[in-house]
């Protein structure tokens, strides 16, 4: 065999240029520069129409009434809390001899009993009663002091919130419903009942 023939069967091997040569020649010019040349796509914001603005208010105006109302009621809420806590603080002061003025009252009333059964002119009664006497208008100008104030509703109307009725009977020449006889005298502590008032009340005839 020859060297042209040889040559001649050999197989055709393209360079890499030369592939791309082809390449662009088959694409052409005219095809990149279309490539090239598409128009970009934008994206634009959606404007807001004017029922959508007055929409967009009007949630805002609620939105503030909303706070305001919330603001208001804080306050009030505030204000009560404060008058709240006002008030415990003056009745704690008020009242807080209660426990203690309760303790003192059947000291008072043993004073009375004891004056009541101390009967007779010997010298060691009368001293008694001056001392009794003496002890319990100390008492009694201690609790004035402290605004205790003494419950002895002889010939008033009967009061059931201060009044505790022992007995109901018919009394002559007593209108009905009053107070007749006061077996235990009641007490207030600033206003505040600290005892009831035991009593006995007159009754219509039947």
């Amino acid at each position: 065999m020859s060297a042209n023939q040889e040559t001649a069967d050999a197989p055709i091997v393209e360079t890499p240029m030369e592939i791309e040569a082809e390449v662009d020649t088959e694409i052409g010019t005219d095809n990149v520069d279309s490539i090239d040349e598409q128009p970009e796509l934008e994206l634009t914001e959606h404007e807001p129409t004017i029922d959508e603005l007055k929409q967009e208010l009007a949630e805002a105006k609620q939105a503030v009434q909303d706070n305001w109302d919330k603001s208001v009621r804080i306050q009030a809420e505030m204000e009560n809390l404060k008058r709240r806590t006002q008030k415990d603080l003056e009745d704690a002061r008020k009242y807080a001899l209660t426990s203690f003025a309760k303790e003192l009252l059947p000291v008072m009333d043993s004073l009375i009993l004891g004056m009541q059964a101390a009967t007779g002119e010997s010298e060691e009664v009368i001293k008694f009663r001056e001392g009794s006497e003496l002890t319990l208008k100390q008492l009694e100008a201690a609790f004035a002091r402290f605004n205790i104030i003494e419950i002895n509703p002889v010939g008033e109307p009967f009061n059931a919130e201060q009044h505790q009725a022992m007995v109901m009977q018919v009394v002559e020449g007593a209108e009905p419903n009053t107070v007749v006889t006061v077996f235990q005298k009641g007490y207030l502590l600033n206003g505040r009942l600290l005892r009831p008032a035991m009593v006995v009340v007159a009754k219509a005839a039947e």
